[in-house]
């Protein structure tokens, strides 16, 4: 009998066994990363919706207060300068006013102004080195 001399080279798990750890954590970090940004992103969809909702809830009041100054009321809220336009506002959020000015005759009207305006007091950040246009002369 013949014995069967078998010799076999040792396999190479080594270098496809990195191959593999390196794709599998390279995966996982893609995964993470998109789902840090789907979460950003639907923070952010959450924002813009409730700002067009509430902006839009300020138009809507003063769309209805115009309406009243059509049918020849004055609510409370409106001022008449002496041009006999009539000015309001309405609160779009904390730091935003939708401010109207309307010229009423019976039922026709003229807008003149229909912005939102920021009410929040302006602080200006100078935390940067900004150059301030002057040159230093080096003597």
């Amino acid at each position: 009998m013949r014995r069967k001399n078998s010799f076999a080279p040792p396999v190479a798990i080594g270098a496809v066994s990195l191959i593999t750890v390196f794709a599998v954590l390279c995966l996982t970090v893609f995964a993470l990363l998109s789902l840090s940004t789907a979460q950003a992103d639907a923070r952010l969809s959450d924002k813009a919706a409730a700002a067009t909702y509430h902006y839009y809830a300020a138009d809507a009041e003063a769309e209805a207060i115009l309406a009243r100054l059509r049918q020849g009321e004055v609510p409370a809220a409106v001022t008449v300068t002496e041009k006999g336009t009539y000015r309001y506002g309405c609160p779009i959020s904390d730091t935003q006013l939708l401010a109207v000015e309307v010229a009423v005759n019976g039922t026709d009207y003229t807008i003149y102004r229909w912005q939102s305006i920021s009410t929040a007091q302006w602080v200006a950040d100078d935390s940067l080195p900004v150059w301030d246009g002057g040159g230093t002369k080096e003597e």
